[in-house]
């Protein structure tokens, strides 16, 4: 497959041009970060090597359109949403219906794009990172409603690695006629596995797939899908959306790290990638005999439930540091691994020693929560908009939340800009060490 982007950079390189266009280094420390001069095109309004690098990708995902993005799956989010929304007014519709455990940017989304939300709520007391969506519940929800959402908004995989059923979901989404769209952030591996379970194989609209996350490209590479079954409306018009929320001034290094993994997935990609799942499906297996709770059912993850193996996570994430092993994600309750193509059978083998000498203690008794769902008092955008003020805590009860900064990873709110503030949430902040918040001045009742 070629690599229309690499090759025009490459190109321009080597011609060892006077440059007297933007970046100020000249190329003299980065000669391969480059901006729109002739021939480099433009990426929102891609007519020439973008463009052609771009449709490679989307023969690769089998999507009707696939378009880049420099700055991650976080773009792709609010034009998504943006799109759904401009599409469902012809329709009257005005909000989301979405699990509650989405990234920030979602949040976001909702401030800029200007809709509510109604939110599915996670079943269990274990984590706010995950929040299963059951087809059967949601078929309820939408033939129950007086005003059909314009998109239904899930996250999977999620962060602890737990995956929807979007098959299911799809089905119920178009029984209602109601576009699906899927954060595929996790996974954009998925297309290549020995049976594809990518959101765009199982009837998703649009999703978006941050390709740095689990492929080999630089940080905030991303994809934007969109479904040759979506309305032509999405297509035609994503790119013009894109660049209101986007940078007039897209990284060519991260454009080039896409257009090089595209012959990267054209070529063994999905053999190399096969063979390293199997042998985390035996490290998994493995450390299941060793006692380790691990949870998720995403291939290349190894999530793994501390307190049940006798340690809070902050302290199990202590020990491997110490073994010179990064993980991506821990909190007091869960430890998160991740795994790509990219680790070698001589690191994975070194995970599993490292994880196998860590002895087994009584498990820790989980000081479980109730995550009661918040009144939503206004939307998401005047509560941004509105007067803050800096909130202890123990004094938040009643207060109106008006915040979407939180940390990421894992980048999930806790409370939502709108809502007012309960015993529950209070109690959620504190077991997370949260002290202040900010929320609206003079809201408390």
């Amino acid at each position: 497959m070629k690599t229309p982007i690499c090759d025009f950079v490459k190109n321009y390189v080597d011609s060892k041009s006077i440059r007297l266009h933007m970046p100020g280094h000249k190329g003299k420390e980065y000669p391969y970060d480059i901006t729109e001069i002739d021939g480099a095109d433009a990426l929102y309004l891609a007519n020439g090597i973008i463009k052609e690098s771009e449709e490679n990708a989307s023969k690769l995902f089998g999507s009707y359109k696939t378009l880049y993005s420099t700055e991650g799956s976080s773009l792709c989010i609010k034009t998504m949403l943006h799109l759904a929304k401009a599409y469902g007014k012809g329709q009257n519709r005005s909000y989301v219906i979405a699990g509650r455990n989405a990234h920030t940017s979602f949040i976001s989304a909702s401030i800029l794009v200007d809709f509510n939300v109604k939110w599915i709520y996670p079943k269990n007391d274990k984590s706010y990172l995950s929040c299963e969506i059951v087809p059967s519940e949601l078929d309820l929800m939408l033939s129950n409603a007086e005003e059909l959402p314009f998109a239904v908004y899930i996250t999977s995989p999620d962060y602890l690695g737990n995956v929807s059923d979007i098959k299911g979901i799809s089905t119920v989404c178009k029984k209602h006629g109601v576009i699906l769209i899927v954060d595929n952030a996790h996974g954009a591996y998925l297309k290549f596995g020995e049976l594809s379970t990518h959101p765009l194989d199982l009837g998703a609209d649009m999703c978006c797939d941050s390709a740095h996350k689990t492929l080999p490209v630089l940080t905030g590479g991303a994809y934007l899908h969109i479904s040759k079954n979506a309305p032509e409306y999405f297509s035609e018009f994503a790119k013009s959306v894109m660049c209101i929320y986007g940078s007039t001034s897209p990284s060519y290094l991260i454009l080039q790290s896409l257009d090089k993994c595209n012959r990267y997935l054209d070529s063994g990609y999905r053999d190399k990638l096969n063979s390293i799942s199997k042998k985390v499906q035996e490290i998994k297996k493995s450390l299941t005999v060793c006692g380790y709770s691990l949870i998720g059912d995403e291939t290349m993850k190894i999530s793994i439930d501390t307190k049940e193996y006798g340690y809070n996570g902050v302290d199990f994430a202590k020990i491997l540091i110490e073994n010179n092993i990064v993980p991506e994600f821990y909190d007091s309750d869960f430890l998160v691994l991740m795994i790509s193509s990219e680790n070698t059978d001589s690191e994975l083998d070194t995970i599993c020693s490292v994880l196998k000498a860590i002895p087994k203690k009584q498990a820790i008794k989980k000081q479980a929560f109730i995550y009661t769902p918040l009144d939503i008092v206004m939307s998401p955008r005047d509560a941004y908009f509105s007067e803050k003020t800096l909130t202890s805590v123990d004094n938040s009860l009643g207060c109106i939340y008006a915040d979407t900064t939180v940390s990421c990873p894992p980048a999930v709110s806790i409370a939502v800009c709108g809502e007012r503030i309960n015993e529950s949430t209070i109690s959620i902040f504190k077991y997370y060490g949260i002290k202040k918040i900010y929320t609206i001045k003079n809201s408390q009742i």
